[in-house]
């Protein structure tokens, strides 16, 4: 008999086979992203110290519908400007087992646009 894994499952087994190639430094850390199904998050990670130094989300932002590709750009302007604040300027994008595509994309995007570099 065939044990079906869920999608979520299956993108967690992809997001620790990724997480063992990429890690966030002091000098570089780590943009992370988690999307559900009505929110968008992102966190910028110093793995070394295991400290979060920014977060943004649609929720935080109080933004009417969070789970669409406007709401992703937003989040992603909104962590941008929180981490230029801190002074970060590189970082290291983790698409948290994800397609790079739509919402993702939008938020990768969004935060290139408003000054991270990577």
């Amino acid at each position: 008999m065939i044990k079906k894994l869920s999608k979520n499952v299956v993108r967690q087994r992809r997001h620790a086979r990724v997480r063992e190639k990429i890690s966030g430094t002091a000098e570089m850390p780590r943009l992370c992203v988690y999307r559900s199904n009505a929110n968008i998050e992102a966190q910028i990670i110093d793995d070394v110290k295991g400290v979060t130094l920014a977060h943004a989300s649609s929720s935080a932002l109080k933004l009417a519908n969070g789970g669409n590709v406007e709401a992703a750009a937003k989040v992603g302007e909104a962590i941008a400007k929180v981490a230029l604040e801190k002074n970060i300027k590189t970082i290291v994008f983790d698409r948290g087992g994800y397609a790079y595509h739509g919402r993702v994309k939008a938020l990768a995007e969004a935060a290139r646009k408003a000054g991270l570099q990577f």
